[in-house]
C-alpha cells in the first residue's frame, strides 16, 4: 500500500506587484544598470533591496524574450498594466523606473 503523498495546488507569495523584464534585451546592451552595470533585473532588485523568491515585496522577472528588441533599451512590462509596455534606458535613474513601475 503506497501512502498517500499531498501536493499543493499552488505557492502562496507575497507579491504586491511583479514585473517582467526582458533578458535578451538586457544581454544586448554593452553597459549595465546601477553603479556596478549589473543587467537590469539584478539592478532593480538589489537597489529596492527586494528578496529573491515569494518572500520578496514584489517580483522581478526576467523572462527570455518579449519579441520587441528596440535599439538601446530594455523591455519591461508592469503586471498591473500588461497593456503599456515600458522601455528603460542605460543610465535612467532606478527611482524613476521603480516609480514608473510603482515599486519602490
Amino acid at each position: 500500500m503506497e501512502a498517500c503523498v499531498k501536493r499543493p495546488d499552488g505557492v502562496r507569495a507575497r507579491w504586491d506587484k511583479a514585473v517582467l523584464v526582458c533578458a535578451k534585451c538586457s544581454r544586448k546592451l554593452d553597459t549595465g544598470f546601477g553603479e556596478d552595470g549589473k543587467p537590469l533585473a539584478k539592478a532593480l532588485r538589489r537597489h529596492l533591496k527586494l528578496k529573491n523568491g515569494p518572500k520578496a515585496r514584489a517580483g522581478v522577472v526576467e523572462v527570455k524574450c518579449l519579441d520587441v528588441c528596440p535599439k538601446g533599451a530594455v523591455v519591461v512590462v508592469d503586471s498591473a498594466t500588461p497593456a503599456h509596455w515600458l522601455l528603460v534606458h542605460p543610465g535612467d535613474d532606478l527611482d524613476a523606473v521603480a516609480a514608473r513601475l510603482g515599486i519602490g
